[in-house]
């Protein structure tokens, strides 16, 4: 859009976090896009562009399956930080050479800085960050002068401030890299100039505004709402764009939290007065389910199941041609290649993974380049109450992804009952301020207990408790002995069939936080 503020472009050149890159961008209070690196050039020319960050990717420079990335990016005449890949390819772009490391680098590295300035102002001595490489630069090019250096990269950090070029061969975009948003703050501020002056305002105000053109004045959206902080904050923002043409859809498919559907109702018909149509598809979806274990199927299931409902609802509207969703980021990466690098996909998701080829219905989705704390915020600025903004995350698919094994309406049961003693227990302690989710997992086994001097074999229960910035990476989090012999107590005495709780210290990576 012809009004955006100068801002940034990332180039994506397959990482999977290009997207956090952008992120601590905005952080900056900076406005910046992302391009694949087929449109880099392209999108470059329609912005007011005040620099360019060249994304990590796993391919090698040399490699015949390299991206292929328009030298002209780098004649744009604004400076140009290269991250890992993105600084080899600059390097080997501008006359330098890469070659396969001796010794490959992955994880924290402490490197020395040998100049504090241009992104390194201010940061000085030595400082740990996240490498992630197999291969170096071993000369650079004209200009040129190495700013930082590890025990085994020579060039752990590079630049030529004439130009306002830099190239970092770490991550500082992780939160594992200490001082990395200092460098992009220095890069975007001091090397760039740029004013950061942009505010989480205006993403609400570009997505009505492109909302609104891509609907048209006669347009009409059909919207999954699910009560979750996701689809109820892009239910206001819809709303913002066209009124009431917007027609909320929320399914009841028996796969809900304990209260869901109350919640629901109360706040966007009674409060918002917004159209919304409660669809009860219980049996419709559980019978769909029946036999099910394989969790990808499920997700396949529920979310052509999904579409199969919003589409019988768009009939009853006569421009309904748009479903809109309130699909994030990380539901995207984790299930498509979102902006044509090579991210590997690791489980669909019902809004993303999980559509059907054959939808006759154009998407929108107003959030799909945000993560959850800055939707969270959106949320707040729209007027949204705490009990939606700072409900902690619920998967798509619902308690399906949380029953190992087959779901039935009685292991539903089993489930929901057990997650709501989770986040009643949590929360009357108040031990849920700064942890992402805590909930209960269903686990396919059977174990052998003693109930009244008698033996039980019954199922096992899982929880769940885990600490994150924004669900791409996460640690599992700690609860007081007391809360945690609360749970299992009330799990084990009030959920009938349950007759054994364990608690899952996994983080992510290795697994992920849901189990499916």
């Amino acid at each position: 859009m012809s009004d955006l503020p100068r801002g940034l472009l990332v180039v994506d050149l397959g990482a999977q976090y290009a997207q956090l890159i952008a992120r601590r961008v905005r952080e900056t209070n900076t406005w910046c896009q992302i391009a694949p690196p087929a449109r880099a050039l392209e999108v470059a020319r329609e912005m007011d562009l005040g620099g360019v960050i060249l994304s990590g990717g796993p391919a090698s420079v040399y490699a015949a399956d390299a991206p292929i990335v328009p030298r002209e990016l780098l004649e744009l005449g604004v400076p140009v930080l290269g991250i890992c890949y993105g600084m080899q390819w600059m390097m080997r772009a501008l006359g330098g050479e890469v070659e396969a490391s001796e010794k490959r680098e992955f994880g924290r590295t402490s490197i020395a800085i040998e100049r504090s300035e241009g992104v390194f102002d201010g940061v000085d001595g030595r400082t740990v960050v996240w490498m992630s490489h197999g291969d170096n630069v071993s000369r650079l090019p004209s200009g040129f002068e190495s700013y930082a250096r590890s025990k085994t990269c020579p060039h752990a950090a590079v630049g030529d401030p004439s130009r306002g070029f830099f190239g970092l061969q770490f991550h500082p975009e992780v939160t594992h890299s200490v001082r990395g948003r200092e460098l992009i703050e220095n890069f975007v501020g001091r090397v760039c100039e740029l004013p950061g002056d942009w505010r989480s305002v205006d993403i609400v105000e570009r997505e009505v505004a492109l909302v609104r053109e891509k609907v048209g004045e006669k347009g009409e959206i059909v919207l999954g709402l699910s009560g979750g902080v996701d689809s109820s904050v892009a239910a206001m923002i819809l709303h913002e764009a066209i009124g009431d043409r917007l027609h909320c859809i929320f399914v009841d498919n028996g796969l809900l939290r304990k209260g869901e559907r109350d919640l629901v109702e109360a706040t966007f018909h009674e409060h918002f007065k917004m159209d919304l149509t409660v669809v009860d598809a219980r049996d419709r979806f559980l019978e769909k389910l029946a036999g099910v274990t394989d969790p990808e199927t499920k997700r396949k299931i529920i979310g052509n199941e999904f579409v199969e409902v919003f589409r019988e609802q768009a009939t009853r509207f006569e421009s309904a041609s748009f479903l809109g969703q309130g699909t994030l980021y990380p539901d995207v990466i984790e299930s498509v290649n979102v902006h044509g690098g090579n991210t590997a996909v690791i489980k669909s998701h019902h809004n993303v993974g999980g559509l059907p080829d054959d939808l006759d219905m154009e998407l929108v989705e107003p959030l799909r380049e945000l993560f959850k704390d800055e939707v969270r915020k959106i949320g707040r600025h729209l007027g949204l109450e705490s009990v939606v903004v700072d409900r902690q995350p619920f998967p798509g698919p619902g308690l399906a992804v949380r029953i190992l094994g087959e779901v039935t309406p009685e292991r539903c049961e089993l489930t929901r009952e057990a997650d709501a003693i989770v986040r009643e227990e949590i929360e009357n302690a108040g031990e849920h301020t700064g942890l992402w989710q805590y909930f209960a997992v269903l686990l396919p086994v059977k174990s052998v207990g003693v109930m009244g001097d008698q033996r039980t074999y019954e199922d096992a229960c899982a929880i769940r408790i885990v600490e994150s910035e924004d669900g791409m990476t996460a640690d599992w989090g700690h609860l007081s002995h007391e809360t945690l012999q609360t749970i299992s107590n009330r799990i084990i005495n009030e959920v009938r069939g349950i007759n054994r709780v364990v608690l899952d210290i996994s983080s992510k990576p290795p697994a992920t936080i849901e189990w499916e």
